[in-house]
Order: C-alpha cells, then sequence, then structure tokens
C-alpha cells in the first residue's frame, strides 16, 4: 500500500508544471493562439469627397471620379471621357484613397470593424472626407466586407499660400466601425477530436507545462508535438460542448520558459535584460578620450604711419582630457539587479552599455542571446 501510495506522489509530481516561487503563472490563453483561429486581412480602393481643396489631381483621381459617375448612372461617351481624363478638370476636393480592415477569426455577417483609409494619390489631406461606399476584398478575390463613412483623423494640414501647419499624419484615418461583414471565413479549429494551441514564442519548457496542465485537468488529453504545438484530445465529457472545454484550459494557468536575451535598440538607447542573464566574472572598465579645440583668432594692427596691413592671426588652444576609467568586478552568476547597479557605478549611457553587451558576448562572458535592433 505504501509502495503504491509512493508511485502516485511521485507521478503527480513529475506531471506537475515545473515552477518556483520566483516564477510568475500566466494563463494558457495569454500565451498561445488556437490553431485555425487567426486574422484576415481584407482590402480595397476607393474614393474619398468632401475634401476642402486637399484632394489629388492625379489621373487615377480622374478615372475613378468618371467610374463613380458611371455607377451612380451618368455615362458619357467615349470622346469626353479621353477630354476629361486630358485636361485640367479641378478634383481636389476627393481622393483616391486605399482601404483595409482585418476581419477577426469567427466574424458573422452584418458585424461592425473598423476600416483604416489612407491616400493613394497627391492628396494632401484626408481631413472632412466622406469615404464613398465600396467593396473589401480577400485574396481569394471574394467579397467580405463594405465599407463607407466619414474619416477620423487626429491631425491635418492648415494654412494658407504662405504658410502652413501640418499635424500628425493627415494622409491616414480611421472609420470607427465603418466596415459591415457581409461574408464568413470558414474557421476549422477541430480535427478528428483534437484542436491545438500554438506557443507565440515556441520553447520546449512551456510546451511541456502547457501539456502537464491540461494532462492535470483532464487526463491523458494533452501532448507536445513540438516546442510550438500542444495537440489537445477532446475528452468524452466535452461531446457537443468543444468551446467550453478550449475556454477552460486556456484559463489554465503555467509557468513559461524564457529565454536568456538581452535585446538592444540602438536608435532610442533602450535596453532590456531578460531574468535569465547570466554572467561569468568579469572586469569592465569605461573611459573616453575628450579632445577639446578652440579657436581665438586675434586682430594685428600695425603702427601708425606705418605700410603694415590689417591682418587676423590665429590662436588655437587645444585640450586633451582622459577621465580615470573605473573598474567594476561582476561576479559570476549575477541577477539582473545586480548587474544593472554594477553597470551604472560605471556611468555610463544606454548607448555605451550597447557596446559593453557587445564587448562581454565577443569575450564569451555573456551566457544570452544578444539581439540588436
Amino acid at each position: 500500500m505504501l509502495r503504491t501510495l509512493v508511485a502516485v506522489c511521485v507521478t503527480l509530481m513529475l506531471s506537475m508544471p515545473f515552477a518556483t516561487a520566483a516564477e510568475p503563472l500566466v494563463r494558457i490563453r495569454d500565451i498561445t493562439q488556437v490553431a485555425g483561429e487567426h486574422p484576415n486581412q481584407i482590402t480595397g480602393m476607393g474614393l474619398v469627397i468632401g475634401l476642402a481643396g486637399t484632394g489629388g489631381n492625379s489621373q487615377t483621381t480622374k478615372q475613378f471620379a468618371l467610374n463613380l459617375l458611371q455607377k451612380m448612372g451618368n455615362r458619357a461617351d467615349p470622346l469626353l471621357r479621353d477630354n476629361i481624363q486630358r485636361s485640367q478638370e479641378k478634383t481636389d476636393n476627393m481622393s483616391v484613397v486605399l482601404v483595409n480592415a482585418t476581419l477577426s477569426p469567427h466574424a458573422k455577417s452584418g458585424q461592425r470593424i473598423d476600416v483604416m483609409v489612407s491616400a493613394f494619390d497627391n492628396a494632401k489631406s484626408l481631413t472632412g472626407g466622406n469615404l464613398v461606399a465600396m467593396e473589401l476584398y480577400g485574396l481569394d478575390g471574394e467579397v467580405y466586407a463594405i465599407a463607407a463613412g466619414p474619416i477620423s483623423l487626429n491631425g491635418g494640414d492648415f494654412g494658407g499660400d504662405a504658410a502652413n501647419v501640418t499635424k500628425n499624419h493627415p494622409t491616414t484615418g480611421r472609420i470607427p466601425m465603418g466596415g459591415t461583414v457581409e461574408a464568413e471565413v470558414p474557421c476549422t479549429l477541430f480535427k478528428n477530436g483534437i484542436f491545438e494551441f500554438l506557443l507565440r514564442s515556441p520553447h520546449y519548457l512551456t510546451a511541456m507545462n502547457i501539456a502537464n496542465a491540461i494532462n492535470l485537468y483532464s487526463p491523458g488529453s494533452a501532448i507536445v508535438r513540438d516546442p510550438a504545438t500542444v495537440a489537445v484530445q477532446l475528452p468524452a465529457s466535452a461531446i457537443g460542448d468543444y468551446f467550453r472545454f478550449v475556454a477552460e484550459c486556456q484559463e489554465l494557468k503555467v509557468a513559461p520558459g524564457s529565454i536568456a536575451r538581452v535585446v538592444i535598440n540602438e536608435r532610442t538607447g533602450t535596453i532590456v535584460i531578460g531574468s535569465d542573464v547570466k554572467l561569468s566574472q568579469v572586469a569592465i572598465t569605461h573611459g573616453n578620450l575628450i579632445v577639446s579645440t578652440v579657436e581665438t583668432p586675434e586682430v594685428s594692427q600695425p603702427a601708425p604711419f606705418s605700410d603694415g596691413e590689417t591682418t587676423v592671426v590665429p590662436r588655437t588652444s587645444t585640450d586633451v582630457t582622459e577621465p580615470g576609467g573605473v573598474i567594476s568586478v561582476i561576479e559570476q552568476n549575477v541577477t539582473v539587479g545586480d548587474l544593472a547597479a554594477s553597470l551604472n557605478a560605471l556611468g555610463v549611457s544606454p548607448r555605451d552599455l550597447s557596446s559593453i553587451f557587445q564587448m562581454l558576448k565577443e569575450s564569451g562572458a555573456l551566457h544570452a542571446e544578444l539581439e540588436l535592433k
């Protein structure tokens, strides 16, 4: 009896997610997505009208204006259309735009979605414009939504002939709830009673912890297929109520595995150091050579009643300063806090830290991935 109890306890311990008190627990839904649930991009081209002289005047704008007139029943003979396209007919109250939207998974016919509008021609601003009803197509060429409505911009182009002021990006705007879904995109989640969790950041330990957590909730349901995929077999109790079981699995909490990584963005001077970053014992010194050159020219005046000329005499003062470098010794396997404190003690800027981390990586003292943006 005792031997059986010990075997059961060992089995439960091995099946539990690997976590320590310091490791945060997160929901499965926050680090994965269900295979088959992905957004779809739909796009189309339309015409914005009602602009106050900030529209486009390209041939594309004129062609779209003619197409709109014909769609509304105002047909013109071919010769007239050709003359309008060649003339300097003003179209600065309209603009040809590219319209795109994201169709979320399980979107149903009749639902409203936001759409983005961007000027395609040489329009200066879309402020005050109204998008004429147009179709949004998927990559398969089918119509999935209809978009129309007034454009909202947090900016614009203001001024006159002598000066103007531009706020933000006036040629790109948004139409909140400006699209109406007309067709649904097929979304298949279950195949032979199996669905899959796809990890947003593939990791062996994370996938194993997810499978262990699901198996504790529903024994024998989950298996790790690869570091990015955990397959789950629907149990008999979930028949007829598949989505409830998926939702319950998504709410389970696990300890995600992390990658020792240092990410540096040299353009902004931002550095992010992961909690698992470790260093071998190393000494770091940081110093700068400063050369300062100052020109103070002087004017030389000739003596009175002499044949001399006034000249400028150059005077150059050069100062070379090399501050004494501070040597900081970093112990082996320090924490992120200790590492930050040691580097701050050197008085270095974030951009200097970028060079220090690159040197640490080259020397083999940095045990982490170094990613430069």
